[in-house]
């Protein structure tokens, strides 16, 4: 049996929407991670950095663009153990700033990832992928890097069965 494990990073709160500025009780991020694991019977695993991003969409911005910019890795609240047992790890990310938050790269370069399969889940508003990949791929050296899934945030709630048959067909 193959191992799986979801792994994401979400912001609930101010988020771009069509049409404006919206506040989500719950981030587009983590629908898309919980309908992985559902339908993997996966783990699961929340990216959380020391310091929250600030609440307003605009101020949130404004440090994601300046971590992009000088490459940070923000400090993580916490690390799984071990990701030995696992054997694919979905990794499920906002795009911002035409990448991965720099909390996701600071999880995944904590870990010697060689031998595992990666997949990328982003949600975005129409930006897709953009480096993302990349930028994961350089991160997670010797692993199998699979072409990820571009999801728009506004339709995750509206996308878990398309997510869920991607995601199984990863594991073929």
């Amino acid at each position: 049996m193959v191992n799986v494990l979801v792994v994401y990073y979400s912001r609930k709160g101010e988020n771009y929407m069509p049409g404006g500025v919206q506040v989500l009780e719950k981030g587009n991020t983590a629908y898309a991670a919980e309908f992985i694991r559902d339908a993997l019977d996966a783990d699961l695993f929340e990216i959380q950095p020391v310091k929250a991003y600030p609440a307003g969409y605009q101020d949130c911005c404004k440090e994601a663009a300046a971590e992009a910019r000088t490459h940070s890795r923000p400090e993580l609240a916490e690390y799984p153990a071990d990701l030995s047992s696992y054997d694919t790890i979905f990794v499920c990310y906002p795009n911002w700033c035409g990448t991965a938050p720099m909390c996701v790269f600071t999880f995944l370069e904590h870990y010697d990832l060689k031998g595992k399969k990666i997949v990328p889940v982003c949600t975005n508003e129409g930006s897709g992928l953009a480096n993302s990949e990349l930028d994961i791929a350089k991160s997670c050296p010797g692993a199998q890097l699979v072409p990820g899934l571009s999801v728009r945030g506004h339709q995750v709630k509206d996308s878990a069965q398309s997510i869920v048959d991607w995601a199984r067909k990863q594991m073929l």
